[in-house]
């Protein structure tokens, strides 16, 4: 690289434009390097109680920030879980949960498959995900899941937080390591003459100029689709939730380490639970339900009354057909989206810009890499679908024709086709999974989550030979329930934190 520095600048803040703004200045901090972020001083961000998988805990391990320094500030709370309501009441199942997958699983995860395939048989075991993972156990009890430094395994674990104070302590870090920070209206980029992005025209005129930009202006996408013209795809042929209302209510005395989703009439709701407050928000098709329906059916849900002012959103599910073109990188809600189920957004920001620093690099800050980047993230993109758009297919319910249209509907995925025919012609999953290359997506612990706790399953055979689960009965609780006196609980744990503050 010249002399001159290699400028990269990003408009929009928000979470997703200073996690990307955070993971640049400390990756190329030893280069000639120059990271500006460029946002509107009077533009709020969509600041809701959200939810993390367990990959953000590895953003702020990778910079050196530990949890007492940021928890508190963004009064978050620990994630273990994630707990389904009322989505397959026809099978008899009333709630599961998908637990983050941990080091201590390598115990049970066997015990799991196992048990999963002789039900797929029709012999009566012991399936629920919960009781063969830790982070169910951890749930159940509502531990804090810090271990103790005797403690010889690793527990995965994601938090709940505030979105919107999150990305004000992001930004406070990135300026402190050298991320120039420039609050102007951008109004328009214009192109260069090989058709890359040259600069950004602001209201007071001012031009801002790079070698390189990130695109986080949330679903406006003024860079990437606006300004560069690229191709959005949505997928609202098997994701048919395009609005969402939302709602704050009181904090809980004692805050689960678990996320909510329970199925409503046209969607689901989630509740995320912080130390100052409950967020709460119904993900809905408006397809299927005017938006005053379902504010009123959420309000009714809830038990909150009609003088508590609500929050309508709408989302833009799908993606961009190049999240890296020309001089440009989308991020967030820029260049894609696959709705709250799995709290997948953050995970794909961070995963991305990971991918892009390497690709970046390997092509001597170009675009020399800019397709096989591209195929990547895609890829990505398309796998996590298929897990959201299992949820919808394999769901029970008959109360209306939102969910018997989306157990009806046969816009699948190859990919996803060749998992369910596996699984349910008795095959080996783990093996399709080791085949597809699934694991950086989610991997075959966490399709058995989906499909035992669906209780997707045969009927039961007429004679049974007996349980056959006794590896399940005596030894799995035996070392779970040893392995809980090791942990606290969730309030002493958040507690402790404050105090180290």
């Amino acid at each position: 690289m010249s002399q001159t520095p290699h400028r990269i600048v990003i408009l929009g803040g928000g979470t997703a434009g200073w996690m990307t703004a955070n993971l640049f200045a400390h990756r190329w901090q030893n280069r000639n390097i120059e990271i500006v972020l460029v946002e509107a001083p009077d533009i709020g961000i969509i600041g809701v109680g959200e939810g993390s998988t367990p990959t953000l805990r590895r953003f702020f391990s990778d910079l050196g920030i530990a949890e007492h320094e940021w928890m508190p500030f963004c009064n978050a709370t620990y994630k273990v879980n994630i707990k389904f309501n009322d989505w397959s009441p026809e099978s008899g199942v009333a709630s599961y949960s998908h637990p983050f997958i941990s080091q201590l699983d390598a115990f049970s995860e066997r015990a799991f498959y196992t048990n999963s395939m002789t039900r797929r048989l029709g012999l009566n075991v012991e399936t629920s995900p919960d009781k063969f993972l830790f982070n169910g156990w951890l749930s159940h009890n509502n531990l804090a899941p810090i271990t103790p430094p005797n403690f010889p395994f690793k527990i995965e674990y994601g938090y709940h937080f505030d979105s919107g104070l999150l990305g004000q302590f992001l930004c406070d870090r990135a300026k402190q390591h050298g991320v120039v920070h420039i609050q102007a209206n951008v109004e328009h980029a214009l192109l260069g003459s090989q058709g890359e992005i040259s600069h950004l025209v602001c209201s007071d005129h001012e031009n801002i100029h790079a070698d390189f930009f990130v695109d986080c202006s949330g679903f406006e996408s003024l860079l990437l689709q606006k300004t560069l013209d690229v191709e959005f795809e949505s997928f609202k042929s098997n994701l048919f939730n395009d609005s969402a209302v939302v709602f704050p209510t009181e904090a809980l005395a004692e805050p689960p380490v678990f996320t909510e989703a329970t199925a409503l009439s046209c969607g689901w709701a989630w509740r995320i639970p912080l130390t100052h407050r409950t967020g709460n928000g119904y993900v809905f098709a408006s397809d299927f339900m005017e938006p005053e329906e379902a504010e009123k059916e959420f309000r009714h849900h809830l038990g909150i009354k009609d003088d508590v002012a609500a929050r309508h959103l709408k989302m833009r599910v799908g993606q961009v057909k190049e999240h890296w073109s020309k001089n440009c990188l989308g991020l967030g809600l820029a260049s894609g989206f696959i709705e709250p189920l799995e709290a997948t957004a953050l995970h794909l920001v961070q995963t991305t810009v990971e991918i892009f620093m390497d690709e970046y690099e390997n092509g001597n800050f170009g675009t020399q890499q800019q397709g096989i980047f591209n195929e990547m993230i895609t890829e990505r993109f398309e796998r996590v679908r298929d897990y959201i758009v299992a949820h919808y297919k394999l769901n029970t319910r008959t109360d209306t024709d939102y969910w018997r249209e989306n157990r009806e509907n046969n816009h699948l995925s190859e990919s996803l086709l060749q998992i369910l025919d596996v699984w349910f012609r008795k095959g080996d999953i783990n093996q399709e999974i080791h085949r597809q290359q699934l694991a950086t997506h989610f991997g075959s612990t966490s399709w058995h989550c989906l499909l035992a706790g669906y209780g997707a399953f045969p009927e039961l055979a007429k004679k049974q030979p007996g349980r056959g689960d006794l590896y399940y009965e005596k030894e799995l609780p035996q070392l779970f329930t040893g392995c809980i006196m090791n942990f606290q609980t969730h309030m002493e744990a958040l507690q402790k934190m404050r105090e180290i503050q």
